[in-house]
């Protein structure tokens, strides 16, 4: 069978040999436009490496396996792929049987005629500015709390902005921290900032973070590995289709850990577009 694999740049070729002793032909490439007619992809990397390669997997709609080696790796567990072992024996059943690929929801941020794909959460506001400090951390940093820490020290310089969310029947109109859009349940490393998304419910899950004491928030950052925040009162959380988000002043897009754009932007969702490798049926 054919297959080709995509490395992030700090992932040595060898990190593919256990891969190739199941399926031999397995070739390591830089990217996917002379080998769409490939069977499949795996992608070695974390969220940022998988982000890259969105559009491109989206577009030729190949089978896709994620070894989680990277900082973050949340799109990986959010699939279940929880450590490279998991990989490889999600790789091996695909290889056998073929019966383990789950067709998967993206969500699409819309600037202008700019469309960007993403496969976990688009954050803006206070987690987008934590986003940006904690992408100049070492790797090693980013992968034991550095977005905590990077959240903390946005925090320190934040200022509340009003908001306009914007989402079917319901509108948000008031001051916030941030407001974050979910196609799957985390993103930093393990913070399950929309703790109730599924990757295929064709919805978008948003958690709107309102006004409150510089304090109180702090105080609830230990309680995003545990999805526990939603349950404040300055919390909205629902679920929605299409959603538009304005800001009383520009504010940076992030999505899946990778700068996008700034407000306006409007958010959606590709339903079922992308086939993933997973270590179930």
């Amino acid at each position: 069978m054919t297959a080709v694999a995509l490395l992030h740049p700090g992932v040595p070729p060898k990190a593919v040999d256990a891969f190739r002793l199941i399926s031999p032909e397995l070739s390591v490439v830089s990217d996917l436009a002379s080998h769409k007619q490939t069977k499949a992809a795996l992608v070695f990397g974390g969220d940022g490496t998988v982000h890259r390669h969105l559009p491109a997997l989206h577009k030729y709609k190949i089978p896709t396996l994620v070894v989680p080696v990277g900082s973050g790796n949340d799109f990986a567990k959010s699939l279940g792929i929880m450590n490279k072992s998991v990989a490889l024996q999600a790789w091996k059943r695909f290889c056998v049987a073929g019966d383990n690929v789950r067709k998967i929801d993206l969500g699409v941020v819309r600037s202008g005629e700019e469309e960007t794909l993403f496969g976990c959460v688009a954050g803006i506001g206070l987690d987008a500015d934590a986003n940006r400090l904690a992408n100049g951390m070492p790797a090693w940093l980013r992968a034991w709390g550095g977005y905590v820490v990077a959240a903390v020290w946005a925090l320190a310089r934040f200022r509340p902005v009003a908001f306009k969310v914007a989402a079917g029947d319901r509108t948000i109109g008031r001051e916030g921290f941030f407001v974050a859009v979910g196609n799957a349940h985390r993103y930093g490393g393990g913070m399950k900032i929309t703790p109730q998304a599924e990757v295929d419910d064709g919805l978008l899950d948003i958690c709107f973070v309102g006004r409150m004491a510089k304090l109180k928030v702090l105080c609830a950052l230990p309680t995003l590995p545990f999805g526990a925040h939603i349950r404040l009162k300055e919390v909205e959380y629902f679920r929605s289709g299409p959603v538009r988000i304005e800001a009383e002043r520009p504010l940076e897009v992030y999505a899946d850990g990778e700068y996008v754009c700034r407000t306006p932007v409007e958010i959606g969702l590709l339903p079922q577009a992308m086939p993933m490798i997973t270590p179930g049926g």
